[in-house]
């Protein structure tokens, strides 16, 4: 084992990975890294660019010279783009889909799964996305995969969005079914739970009841208590 662990965390949209992620990074004291935050940041960066999200070339020549980065304020995470911090940028429904869109890319997953690698190879990180178990860190100390319903999970897309005018919660459920269909079936890196991966249906679970779950099975350090405290 690590001397400290790798945490991977999949599963669909929705489900409710990045609140759980963070907070349990912050319950154990371990760096919160997005991995879906750096898709979105891809899709955003080819938009200002004019790179259709369907141009692989185009989106691999991008990622090449693509400078994306985590930074701490506080207890919060930001990316930052080319030193840009586009925390809040990246969090709409229009490059959510743009993230499904580009991902589907061999050359834009090789250079994020490279640069996920290298920022969590020492451990002591808890990663969330679709592949972070079965392709970043296959070798992750601890992976779950955090599922829903679909329709609760749109539900809370619908609420996350809901301040962008004319989305019904019904075109937010296609959006939810559609982005399923493309992260299940995309050639590289498709949506799937990891082998030894604990599942986790989070439909009725509220965020601390999830994160308990997982501090259940998670493999702390010897020396170490939840928090990074001392015993």
């Amino acid at each position: 084992m690590r001397e400290r662990p790798i945490v991977a965390i999949d599963g669909p949209s929705g489900a409710g990975k990045t609140t759980v992620s963070k907070r349990l990074a912050k319950r154990t004291s371990f760096t919160w890294l997005d991995t879906g935050a750096m898709y979105r940041a891809c899709a955003l960066a080819a938009q200002r660019a004019g790179i259709p999200w369907v141009d692989g070339k185009g989106l691999g020549q991008m990622c090449a010279d693509l400078a994306i980065a985590f930074r701490r304020e506080g207890d919060e995470m930001r990316i930052t783009l080319s030193d840009e911090d586009v925390s809040d940028a990246i969090r709409t429904p229009d490059i959510s889909m743009g993230a499904s869109e580009v991902s589907i890319h061999a050359p834009v997953r090789e250079a994020m799964v490279a640069l996920q690698r290298k920022m969590g190879e020492k451990g002591g990180v808890v990663l969330e996305g679709r592949d972070t178990g079965t392709v970043v860190f296959p070798d992750a100390d601890a992976k779950f995969f955090l599922d829903a319903v679909a329709a609760v999970r749109a539900l809370r897309r619908y609420r996350e969005w809901e301040e962008e005018k004319g989305k019904t919660y019904e075109e937010v459920l296609q959006e939810v079914l559609q982005r399923d269909i493309q992260d299940s079936t995309r050639r590289h890196s498709p949506l799937r739970m990891a082998e030894g991966a604990v599942y986790i249906d989070s439909t009725t679970l509220t965020v601390e009841e999830v994160v308990e779950e997982m501090l259940r099975v998670l493999p702390l350090p010897a020396g170490r208590t939840e928090g990074g405290g001392k015993p």
